[in-house]
């Protein structure tokens, strides 16, 4: 199997323009034959805690009709989103599709950063999925902070692990070359980071969406100014 993780510099709280911005980089990663493409924090709204308060227009279910362009894309799809929950404060949430626009599984975050604890509802219960005969589990930026939620993952027979961050071109640089392979090094996984490239709310991302093979070496690794994709295969059983 063959994962693409994105990199987008996000119109803040334009869902339609992100959703299009998204749909073409998933064709990109169908294009050079990758069969699931995963995407950074908040990419359809990009990260916009104040619009998100403000407009629950903004928030984004699995159903959700505004998605049709993503999932019709014919690749398998981890989009991070603004979920509602039924309540005032939605979930920072990452929605799987397959390649043929099924929903697969939904996965909100469950460490929230500083001040997201005041916009965001915190998720409970871990994003563990399979698709082509790999088993996945799921974290979202400071998510991947906590090693025991990959580490349930790897017990749980998972071998790869799908980050969708938003590191800044600041401590963000040193966090993101750190965290990422030391998952890899620690569970044995494949980690694949997604992260935000250009303007991202207060900060501007890094870019340098990657992917670490288990023991994190990497493998696949974008630049630090282009919205685009990186390609790697991944192995279908342990080596």
């Amino acid at each position: 199997m063959k994962i693409a993780a994105a990199q987008l510099n996000c119109v803040p709280a334009d869902v339609r323009a992100n959703v299009a911005q998204a749909a073409g980089l998933a064709v990109r990663a169908r294009e050079e034959g990758a069969d699931l493409v995963v995407f950074p924090e908040l990419a359809l709204t990009g990260y916009e805690p104040g619009a998100l308060t403000a407009d629950p227009g903004l928030w984004t279910a699995a159903d959700d009709p505004r998605l049709d362009p993503l999932r019709r894309a014919g690749i398998a799809t981890a989009v991070n989103v603004a979920l509602p929950t039924g309540g005032p404060r939605p979930a920072i949430a990452t929605l799987v599709h397959d390649a043929d626009g099924a929903h697969v599984t939904t996965y909100a975050k469950q460490h929230l950063y500083r001040h997201e604890q005041d916009v965001f509802e915190r998720g409970e219960g871990d994003g563990h999925f399979e698709l082509g005969g790999i088993r996945f589990s799921l974290g979202i930026c400071f998510d991947n902070h906590f090693p025991e939620l990959p580490g349930r993952g790897a017990a749980d027979g998972c071998r790869v692990h799908l980050a969708s961050s938003l590191y800044g071109t600041g401590d963000g640089i040193h966090e993101r070359a750190t965290v990422h392979p030391g998952i890899a090094r620690e569970h044995g996984l494949y980690v694949v980071l997604a992260n935000h490239v250009g303007p991202a709310g207060p900060w501007t991302g890094c870019g340098r969406s990657a992917v670490w093979a288990p023991g994190g070496a990497l493998l696949t690794e974008a630049d630090d100014r282009t919205p685009s994709v990186v390609t790697a295969s991944i192995a279908t059983a342990l080596v």
